[in-house]
């Protein structure tokens, strides 16, 4: 008996009833929906954490903000020194005035006493007793000025004791104004700085070295010469708001701290600092001249020619040398 040929299977073939079709073009969509889905998650990126750099870059940013506060407070405290001094000067001045004050009003007090006592008839015939023919109207003329000097140095005494008096109400008034306004400052850099510690928190840790500052060529007085190798020693040192050395400075107490060397006197304000000092343009400007920036004048620094500066920079950042085109420059200025 011959054999049965052996069966083929028939290769798979797609639907031809139109349901089927329907049916398997679904199925495709659906997978391919899926992998798109799945393609899309496995290509998502995870939201990626600030990088150290951009981090800077938002401590910088709230730098902006908070320097001109420290600055603002650095001139109100300037200020609170000098009128603290002016008043205290003046109560110095005013004692000896109140002193003066109560001794003509106690030897008028004794001669208003004194007639009140015994009466102008009574002195009169004491000076008709004992006067000379001829000196009785100048007895009594006597009287009559010696009364009118009292009246004249008390009104003296009293009129200096009033401007002074003023003069200090005037300054007491407004210390209690300066300090209101010093606390309401120290409240608000106290936020700032709050805000800065929390982008410093996310940096990772890592060294910073500061350079020193390079061979400096130009220099056209001793004084810059000593303000330049006063400000850079202090390379390294931290920034600290309100700081005017040995360790630690703001930015306008470095630059006070390094002419201080020098023999001149700066303000501990950067606002000061710009009107005690001589304007310069940026092509005359040399070596150990200061350089400040931004229009409200919040940042100074030493110049140290071609175009950097030693500064201290801001919080986590130590006095540094750095360039002076990082920052809008509004001007240069020489102190001697």
């Amino acid at each position: 008996m011959a054999a049965l040929p052996a069966q083929r299977h028939a290769p798979d073939r797609l639907p031809t009833h139109p349901g089927g079709l329907r049916r398997f073009a679904r199925h495709l969509v659906t997978l391919a929906a899926a992998a798109v889905v799945g393609a899309g998650l496995l290509a998502a990126p995870a939201h990626a954490a600030p990088t150290p750099e951009e981090i800077e870059a938002q401590i910088d940013k709230q730098w902006e903000q908070l320097e001109p506060t420290i600055e603002k407070y650095n001139d109100v405290r300037s200020q609170l020194k000098v009128n603290r001094k002016k008043s205290a000067e003046l109560e110095k001045k005013i004692e000896p005035l109140a002193l003066q004050s109560d001794m003509a009003m106690n030897r008028v007090g004794a001669l208003a006493s004194q007639h009140y006592m015994t009466g102008p008839s009574a002195e009169i015939g004491a000076l008709l007793v004992n006067a000379k023919p001829g000196t009785l109207a100048e007895q009594i003329g006597m009287l009559d000025r010696l009364a009118a000097h009292q009246r004249k140095e008390l009104e003296g005494v009293l009129a200096i004791q009033a401007r002074y008096t003023a003069e200090k109400e005037k300054l007491d008034a407004l210390i209690t104004a300066q300090t209101k306004q010093e606390k309401e400052l120290a409240e608000k850099k106290v936020k700032i700085d709050a805000e800065i510690k929390r982008l410093r928190a996310s940096m990772p840790k890592s060294v910073v070295s500061a350079p020193g500052c390079p061979m400096i060529k130009g220099v056209i007085s001793a004084a810059a010469n000593t303000a330049i190798r006063t400000a850079c020693a202090q390379v390294g040192d931290p920034y600290v708001w309100g700081a005017t050395g040995p360790n630690a400075f703001d930015c306008s107490g470095l630059t006070q701290y390094a002419y201080r060397a020098a023999g001149i006197s700066l303000t501990h304000f950067t606002g000061a600092q710009w009107r005690e000092t001589k304007a310069i343009s940026r092509s005359e400007a040399r070596p150990g001249d200061l350089v400040f920036f931004f229009s409200d004048l919040h940042h100074v620094g030493l110049y140290l020619g071609n175009s950097i500066m030693v500064h201290a920079p801001r919080a986590g950042k130590p006095v540094q040398v750095a360039s002076i085109n990082h920052m809008p420059v509004a001007g240069f200025r020489r102190p001697y």
